[in-house]
């Protein structure tokens, strides 16, 4: 708190100007922070698993010579009775330029194994290339359509509280027992002192929303014109949420009485009416029980996969590489899962948005990521206004890159890249770092809870290039190397009980503590605060709102518990009441930053290590 202070003296900034959020914590996490009731109900955990379907309604073959498949593939879908598989045989299927293949119901697309069954497009997106065919478009997409559904919209009469499921509401005319529904509130932003010392910033009272704008504007920094605004359609308040309204969550409606709506889960942050919040309802439902599996997916040049307007929706044993835009893209949808997936090798890893491997976005809820792998990409993952009550667990993500200029260490665990990301847990995972960037605006209360980030990135090559890349023995050109870290206004997240660094590696790292100048990045612990931009101050607020507790380090050899915490004692999982499945043979938890082994085996890395991502090790 001294060199917070310190930097807020400098600054001219008052602390009353600053967030002031409670961090008392309740049991492990504070209670603010805490969404373990609906992490518990991600993806289809909430419905038993995956279920296992076994009455095949068609089984078609490619046409082969490069014929267009998409035809067979879509009618053999439409004309499937719900419940049932249309099973693909080995070989390779072609969707031309301009098609996809729509899972619009409850039926599954099976093939007969990842690299046995392919579904390719000839003329989409090619590899060292950011241009797409002519008519670029996802392979396959997960929901009732591609664009558009409209919603309708009744205001809260009432603040609904972080761990609250029932919302009262003007009207429930429109709404029923069974449907999902958004919720989201206004941002509330206006001028406010911005504590990495450019003026001010176009943020909420409380700053749990930061739009990067700028007065005076900042080039190539802000999303905006100077005379554009955040609620204006067409500007970048708009891109993954209602305008100016990026806070924001998806619910299955349980119950409705007179006024009175009741969700399955509680909400994961407070919705205010003060803050214009508002229930909606979609058009067209969303597609539920929708699944793809047993196959790869490559050359999309508007995405591989899509999840739109899905629910209870899922991608299993599906690999997805050589794709332009995203691996796998997941929005407005709730409780979808991917499980024992393969992302990697995009086509164009440079940033803009053409190269990363799962995109979770624009409200998408209670989603569940776990036991697969994502590698050499632009960015292993990004959550753009998204996330609420979702986990990504048991993951091996590695090999973030920018091609042409690898030595930059890109993010690795993270739900952030767009304002208004929020309270999502990431359990268990392998991966070279932790982060949570501030490129088009914060994201907040978030969990990272028994990861293991070594602050290097595994040995790789630059696909398009050839540059090899090698962050241990390059520490003095690659970074910014970190195990753990936080961009300036990512507040009121939680590190709870990880492991960071690697053994006799960490020579060069500071713990990150220390006080640092302005565009200082040396190799750290726990980097919080940081700017990618030169010249940058550190954001005080950062450490000052982040719980840090229970994390084993290689640097310091020691466990540091925060102050608060008197139990020392840490649960196995924050959402699983026992070991997965894909955990037999194998020690869970397999981080346990206060045993005597730090670290086991990870069932993922395993896999990928051994050249057979998709086989049990």
């Amino acid at each position: 708190m001294k060199r917070a202070a310190r930097l807020l003296s400098l600054l001219g900034l008052a602390l009353a100007a600053q967030p002031a959020f409670a961090l008392e914590p309740r049991g492990v996490l504070p209670a603010d922070g805490d969404a373990s009731a609906n992490w518990r109900m991600a993806g289809l955990l909430s419905q038993g698993g995956i279920p296992n379907r076994g009455t095949v309604c068609a089984t078609l073959a490619p046409l082969g010579a490069g014929k267009d498949d998409t035809a067979d593939i879509q009618n053999a879908i439409d004309a499937c009775p719900d419940g049932e598989v249309v099973s693909l045989s080995a070989g390779l299927f072609t969707i031309a330029e301009g098609n996809l293949v729509l899972i619009h119901k409850p039926v599954t697309l099976r093939g007969a194994g990842p690299a046995a069954t392919i579904l390719s497009r000839k003329g989409g997106a090619t590899l060292g290339s950011d241009q797409p065919g002519k008519n670029p478009s996802p392979l396959i997409i997960l929901g009732p359509q591609r664009y558009n559904n409209n919603t309708t919209a009744t205001p809260l009469t009432a603040d609904v509280k972080h761990g609250e499921a029932s919302v009262q509401v003007a009207s429930t005319e429109g709404f029923s027992v069974g449907q999902i529904v958004l919720i989201d509130e206004a941002s509330g932003a206006g001028w406010q002192p911005d504590v990495e010392g450019l003026g001010q910033i176009w943020a909420s009272p409380d700053y749990r929303v930061v739009w990067q704008k700028h007065n005076p504007t900042q080039q190539y920094i802000d999303d905006f014109a100077a005379d554009q605004y955040p609620d204006q359609p067409g500007s970048a308040g708009c891109w993954f949420s209602n305008c100016d309204r990026p806070t924001a969550e998806m619910h299955r409606i349980a119950a409705i009485s007179a006024n009175t709506i009741t969700f399955d889960s509680p909400a994961t942050i407070s919705f205010r009416k003060n803050h214009q919040a508002q229930l909606y309802a979609f058009q067209t439902p969303l597609t539920e029980q929708a699944g793809l599996e047993q196959l790869t997916v490559e050359h999309g040049d508007d995405d591989n996969i899509d999840f739109s307007w899905c629910a209870y929706c899922w991608a299993s044993n599906v690999e997805s590489r050589l794709w332009l835009g995203a691996g796998f893209s997941i929005s407005n949808s709730f409780r979808v899962e991917l499980n024992a997936f393969y992302a990697h090798k995009p086509v164009w890893p440079v940033p803009g948005g053409g190269g990363y491997n799962i995109s979770l976005a624009d409200a998408s809820s209670e989603v569940l990521i776990w036991n697969g792998i994502s590698v050499l990409g632009n960015k292993v993952m990004v959550g753009r206004s998204a996330g609420a009550g979702s986990v990504a667990a048991y993951n091996y993500m590695d090999m973030a890159f920018d091609s042409g200029a690898a030595s930059w260490q890109e993010a690795g665990l993270n739900n952030s890249h767009m304002v208004g990301s929020h309270h999502m847990l990431f359990e268990g995972n392998y991966a070279f770092n932790i982060d949570s960037d501030q490129t088009h605006g914060n994201a907040i209360c978030n969990t990272f809870f028994r990861n293991h980030t070594t602050g290097f990135r595994a040995k790789f090559r630059d696909y398009l290039n050839g540059t090899a890349v090698d962050d241990i023995r390059q520490q003095s050109a690659n970074g910014p190397l970190r195990a753990a870290s936080a961009h300036a206004y990512s507040y009121w997240n939680n590190f709870v009980g990880n492991v960071f660094g690697v053994s006799r590696r960490m020579k060069g790292f500071i713990y990150g503590d220390e006080a640092l100048g302005n565009g200082d990045w040396p190799a750290q612990i726990l980097m919080m605060g940081w700017n990618d931009l030169p010249d940058q101050v550190y954001d005080p607020n950062v450490i000052a709102t982040n719980l840090v507790d229970g994390n084993y380090d290689y640097k310091t050899h020691s466990v540091k518990w925060a102050s608060t915490d008197t139990r020392h004692k840490l649960p196995k999982s924050l959402f699983l009441e026992h070991a997965p499945t894909f955990f037999s043979g194998y020690a869970w938890p397999w981080v346990d930053s206060a045993g005597t082994t730090k670290l086991y085996t990870l069932p993922a890395k395993a896999r990928y290590d051994a050249g057979q991502p998709f086989a049990q090790r």
